[in-house]
Order: structure tokens, then sequence, then C-alpha cells
């Protein structure tokens, strides 16, 4: 199979496995796995943060942001569909308590008008704002990256209201490698930010959470309370660190994969793009197609291909490491037969 339904699904190379078959480890939790600890300097220094957390999981990453920022009552202000919102489980009022202030957005950006007017005055009907949340590149979106001048907006706003700014960055690579950007840049306009190990880069498992000493030494506690706390874990740290060294270079390759399935649905099916393919994400409407979105999963599934159906009337291929471009040809080939 040709498996184009996320970045997630992607194998660790027989690297990553001799990297963990011989990986350093001590007892992560007392802070004396050395892998771990290398782990989370190299990262803290490629974003230029402080300091950095070994995470399971975005999520987990996430929701230790949220409680470490935020104080049960408070909102925090986001746009309708962030991951974070949709996509994990309601966690953020499950264990942070907060509630989620929801705006519209275009490609993850909500109006700097609208976010600044969204801030809450010092009225006592009204929770307190306690946290802007931003997302890039924006999953539903498209796999759009926030450009730095929204960025420098965001912070100027966060700023003035005196609220920290934590940026959900799952694909913040992908962010980079397409805006031109670096990471330590993107991550410069943000007072925390979570990155996957786990997607475009290819490690098996885990994420990273960054940002200053004291939030990092709050946020170690708080994933402990979420059950994140790991004994030998450099075992999975391994494959994680040579992902990061090694694989962001690869991403430029998932990106031109990408434009290439794009162009190939524009031009030979009835499927509608309604964004520009910046990254890895193609999100295909199919309002204007004789097959419904269940239609063409199935046909493709058919054709050893699979990808999901992201939304009601809407398809989403995610090219990834283990997609050769050959296979990728061969996916333009096949769609143009599904008619």
């Amino acid at each position: 199979m040709i498996d184009l339904r996320s970045d997630t699904v992607t194998k660790p190379t027989e690297t990553m496995r001799q990297l963990m078959a011989k990986a350093a480890v001590g007892d992560d939790v007392y802070e004396e796995d050395p892998t771990v600890n290398e782990l989370e300097a190299y990262a803290a220094e490629l974003l230029g943060k402080e300091a950095a957390l070994f995470t399971t999981s975005g999520t987990q990453g996430n929701q230790a942001a949220l409680l470490t920022h935020t104080v049960p009552g408070q909102e925090v202000l986001m746009d309708e569909e962030a991951h974070v919102f949709i996509y994990e489980g309601a966690a953020i009022s499950a264990f942070a308590g907060v509630q989620s202030r929801t705006l519209p957005h275009t490609g993850g950006r909500i109006s700097p008008e609208l976010l600044k007017k969204s801030v809450r005055s010092d009225d006592i009907h009204y929770p307190e704002t306690g946290l802007i949340w931003l997302e890039n590149t924006h999953n539903r979106g498209g796999g759009t990256y926030l450009p730095e001048v929204y960025l420098k907006e965001v912070r100027k706003i966060a700023d003035e209201a005196g609220v920290p700014v934590h940026m959900d960055g799952a694909r913040l690579f992908n962010a980079a490698e397409a805006s031109g950007m670096s990471a330590a840049r993107i991550a410069s306009y943000t007072d925390s930010v979570q990155f996957c190990l786990s997607k475009g880069l290819g490690a098996p498992v885990g994420s990273m959470l960054a940002g200053s000493a004291s939030f990092i030494r709050t946020a170690r506690k708080k994933r402990k309370m979420l059950g994140g706390g790991m004994r030998q874990a450099g075992v999975i740290a391994a494959p994680a660190l040579h992902a990061l060294k090694e694989h962001r270079a690869l991403l430029k390759h998932d990106h031109g994969h990408a434009r290439l399935l794009a162009k190939a649905i524009q031009s030979s099916t009835d499927l509608t793009i309604r964004h520009d393919v910046q990254t890895n994400i193609v999100v295909a409407d199919t309002d204007t197609s004789s097959l419904s979105a269940e239609e063409w999963v199935a046909r493709l599934e058919q054709e050893g291909i699979r990808i999901i159906q992201y939304k009601p009337e809407a398809l989403r291929f995610t090219t990834n490491s283990d997609v050769s471009r050959e296979e990728v040809e061969t996916v333009c080939r096949k769609l143009a037969e599904i008619q």
C-alpha cells in the first residue's frame, strides 16, 4: 500500500533501530538518561529556548503547556479548527480546566483586529484571557505556515495584553522549510512551542516542548501528572535525536511530492483544491466531484492507495518520508483513472 493518510505512519529506519538497541539509558524521572538529556539540550538549542522537555506525544506536550501557562477558569484564544480544540479529546477542559474561545481563521491566521478585540477586559463577568494559541503548520488549513509578519502582530498583541503565546508546532520544521525562516526565528515569537518528532521527521514516537528554564521545570511536573514520567527512555530518544539531526533536510522532498500530487489532482480529476499547497498536506474538496469522499477513499484503497476522509466533503493526502517519488507518480496516474 502507498500510505498517504498521514506523516505519522512512517516506520523507523534501520539506522534508528540500531540506535535504539545501542542507546545509553538511565532513569529519566531522575533526569539521568543521557540520551534524553542530549535530545532535550539539542532541541532547546535548535529552537533558541533555554530548555526543552521530551514528551510521549504532541497532545501530551500541548496539555503540559496548558497546565503550565494557565489556571482553571481562564480562557484560551485559538482558531476554530485548532488541533487542540478538535482532536485532543477535550483535554483542555478536562485537565487544565480552561475554556476554548474559538475564532474564525484563514490558514490558521485569526485577523489581528479580531484577536486583539477578543482579549478579555477586566470585568468580573468575563473569564481572564490566559493564553494565545497558534498552530504552525495548520493541520486543517492544508499545512499552511504562519508568515513572520503575522507572528510579529500576534506577539505585539500578546505583549500589550500581558498574555503568553504557545505554538502547537507539530509540523514546525515543515513550516521552517517552506517559509525560509529558521525554527528558532519562528519560536522567538512565542513563549513556548511544541513540535512532533513522529510526523515528518519520521521518529517512531515522541514530541518536544520548549520554553524558558522556569517554564520547563514546571512543565516537567505537569508531564508527570499526565502520566508522562518515563524511565529508560533513551531507547526512544535515540531515534528521535537522529531524526531531528538528519531528517529535517528531507522535508523539502515531501513538499515537492505534495505539489506534484496537487498538480495531478487539479489537472486530471474533478476534485477541487482551495488552499495554497505549501508543505506536505493536500486537502481536496469533493463538493465538485461526481464521487463522494467515501467513494474516493474506497476507490483509491482498491488501487493500493490509502488516504483519509478529512471532512464530510474533503480528502487529505499527506506525503511522508516512506513514500517515494515513483510512488507519488503512481498515485498521480491512478487518480486520472478514477472517474
